[in-house]
């Protein structure tokens, strides 16, 4: 076979922007299948695999898991071009929202400054209801079957607006409450209260168990977009509500 217009491991992997190992564990697990090149046994991938490698690289960002990937691309009824619209669609939402929470670290840091004078409630413009929404479409494609997604879905969607925003509101002036406890430690009377506080507002949505108060402190540290929430009311909240709530789940 002619290896014009293929791509070998490295190029393929210099041109995307990933290792050559991750081409290779792709190849292991089916979810992205070169061809080989007869006389050398060499990985070679084609157009075909170039688009699907630009897929998996789209779902990732989007926060699929490698299995899900697999099943969206492996549907018999996959097509390229819907997918691609969709992606530009949430990609351009993404952006939108990205640029909103620019604007807000922007007048935070000028507040900091003490540029401008910015209260409580602007601290947390970009995270609101249409966050909400933004955060259950996406869990529905992670956990949409289990008992705990769907005990959220209904609770939320049984409230009025305005328990909605009392809720919200509610939120955000705990993780306040939360920054405010850090001098005095993870393990203080003062921040296992406001964790105390934290746990229970999370039963507005679901009844949270050990395991999900632990893997929600977590997803802060380990989650971009939580991890920079947490970090425009202190840089290092995210870590010090990790250590707060294994310290109040040690007692639960």
């Amino acid at each position: 076979m002619s290896t014009e217009g293929y791509y070998t491991v490295n190029q393929l992997a210099e041109s995307a922007g990933v290792s050559a190992r991750t081409l290779h564990y792709y190849d292991q697990i089916g979810l992205l299948r070169p061809q080989r090149n007869p006389h050398n046994g060499y990985r070679l991938y084609d157009r075909p695999a170039v688009l699907r490698l630009q897929q998996i690289l789209f779902l990732r960002e989007l926060g699929l898991s490698l299995d899900e990937i697999q099943a969206v691309l492996d549907q018999p009824d996959f097509d390229l071009l819907t997918a691609l619209e969709q992606h530009r669609q949430a990609l351009l939402e993404r952006q939108a929202r990205l640029g909103r929470l620019v604007h807000t670290v922007e007048r935070t840091i000028l507040a900091l400054k003490g540029n401008i004078a910015m209260d409580n409630k602007e601290l947390f413009e970009g995270f609101s209801e249409e966050q909400q929404k933004e955060y259950e479409a996406e869990a529905e494609q992670r956990w949409g079957s289990s008992e705990a997604f769907q005990q959220s879905r209904q609770r939320w969607g049984s409230y009025s607006d305005e328990k909605k925003r009392q809720i919200l509101e509610e939120g955000r002036e705990i993780y306040l409450e939360i920054a405010a406890a850090m001098p005095y430690g993870p393990a203080s009377p003062q921040a296992q209260a406001g964790v105390a506080r934290w746990h229970q507002n999370l039963r507005y949505f679901y009844e949270p168990t050990k395991e999900i108060l632990l893997g929600l402190a977590d997803g802060y540290n380990d989650d971009p977009r939580f991890a920079a929430f947490f970090e425009r009311i202190h840089p290092e909240l995210n870590q010090f509500m990790r250590l707060a709530v294994q310290h109040y789940c040690e007692k639960l």
